[in-house]
């Protein structure tokens, strides 16, 4: 278990190739943890390496093999995929955000994964009022396809823990992040780094396991918040992993 008893040794960032991916490897780059990163695109190999990842596989997670093999030997899963923008997000489809999600999810379960985060957005669901009426209708296939890929998560046996970001940024971390859970709670914007770091510390908080929070920087708050919680975050468990491989080193 991730949460307490044996710890992980290896983790899979799919979709590492992504902003909020590379800025998760950056944060488990410094650890003990054996980092694989995935990305579609053989391009980006040599990229993920230069970053730190101690393993790149390619991997279409349309594919049910490739998730296979992408998340085969690992103990969690970091889902950071994502359409990128095109005219995907307004008639839905077949995206990566759904089908791939999901996809990668079936593949957890039968390869014995322990803890599966992942990265949606506020907007999806019930967090649809942190979300303009006009940023909606752009984007309402895509957010039906990751309501759609937070449910099969859900419904699935995997312990998990989703993260709804609000606007994302390419801000320095700011480590004053606003939790709100029950969808009608946060809206804003929030650097990508400090998702990245609520993203890594997820599975090593027991607070956190089987809930789904919106999360948004205290500056970047767009009105006044509603249904905040208090989570102790175990930023602490990030430094340990961090202090051993220093040790070792």
């Amino acid at each position: 278990m991730t949460t307490g008893g044996d710890s992980p040794t290896r983790v899979l960032i799919a979709g590492a190739s992504g902003d909020t991916g590379t800025e998760l490897l950056s944060v488990l780059h410094p650890t003990e943890l054996t980092v694989r990163a995935s990305t579609r695109s053989y391009e980006h190999v040599d990229t993920l390496e230069r970053l730190g990842a101690d393993e790149v596989i390619v991997a279409d997670f349309f594919e049910p093999a490739d998730a296979v093999a992408a998340v085969d030997g690992c103990d969690i899963v970091y889902c950071t995929v994502g359409t990128p923008p095109s005219w995907r997000h307004t008639v839905g489809g077949k995206l990566v955000d759904r089908t791939g999600v999901s996809t990668l999810v079936t593949a957890a379960l039968g390869t014995g994964v322990s803890y599966f985060v992942h990265e949606s957005a506020i907007g999806v669901g019930d967090s649809k009022t942190g979300l303009s009426i006009p940023a909606r209708v752009l984007l309402r296939g895509s957010l039906q396809a990751k309501q759609d890929a937070e449910n099969a998560l859900r419904r699935s046996e995997l312990p998990y823990t989703i993260l709804r970001p609000g606007r994302l940024t390419n801000e320095p971390p700011t480590d004053e992040i606003v939790v709100g859970e029950g969808g009608d709670s946060v809206s804003g914007s929030i650097p990508r780094a400090d998702v990245a770091r609520l993203i890594a510390v997820a599975p090593f908080t027991p607070a956190a396991r089987n809930r789904t929070f919106e999360i948004v920087s205290r500056d970047g708050l767009a009105e006044r918040p509603r249904n905040v919680v208090s989570i102790d975050w175990a930023f602490d468990r990030l430094e340990d992993l961090e202090t051993a491989t220093h040790d070792e080193g």
